[in-house]
């Protein structure tokens, strides 16, 4: 595409029809009186009045509520007793440098394990995607054992009576399939 003297095109981009400097990046389309598009850089467009760019103290406030609402902000303080780490190093790295780590940032942990672990606080392992809805049914068996026991365990006889429900649930469900 060659360039025409009052062209706004220049190698690959649109340059500013208003400063005829940088490359433009605010794409205008007028309709009122009549179509016209206008091309312009962001230091135009802000000149313009047609964007206007965020304060830095508006970032700030929008970062720290994200930051919040992440759990990112809670606990950068607190560090491991033992090797010294801190939550904050813990966020940034994504690895514990301990296994004591896991007390000494139990309350702030607890959340993503559980998260991860799909409201779980202890791993309770995957089923491949490929296994068929016998072998499903089997490790569900299974999970709903475990935690029919530790609800005995723990004399939570409520959970312990909804658990069994649900295994007998899934046993009947099973029997009349076969």
């Amino acid at each position: 595409m060659g360039q025409v003297p009052g062209d706004t095109w220049r190698m690959n981009y649109v340059v500013c029809q208003r400063c005829h400097q940088a490359k433009a990046t605010v794409h205008i389309t007028d309709t009122a009186p009549e179509k016209r598009e206008r091309h312009l850089c962001e230091d135009c467009a802000e000149k313009e009045g047609v964007i206007i760019k965020p304060h830095h103290a508006t970032n700030a406030i929008l970062q720290e509520f994200i930051k919040q609402k992440a759990g990112l902000g809670r606990g950068d303080d607190r560090a491991c007793p033992k090797c010294g780490i801190t939550f904050r190093e813990f966020q940034m790295s994504g690895q514990l440098g301990c296994p004591h780590d896991y007390e000494a940032f139990r309350s702030l942990l607890a959340p993503l394990i559980e998260r991860a672990h799909e409201n779980a606080t202890h791993h309770v392992g995957k089923v491949p995607n490929t296994a068929d809805s016998t072998v499903r049914r089997q490790t569900g068996l299974l999970r709903l054992r475990r935690q029919l026991q530790e609800a005995v365990e723990a004399e939570d006889y409520e959970k312990a009576a909804r658990v069994r429900d649900e295994i007998q649930s899934l046993e009947t469900m099973e029997s009349t399939e076969s």
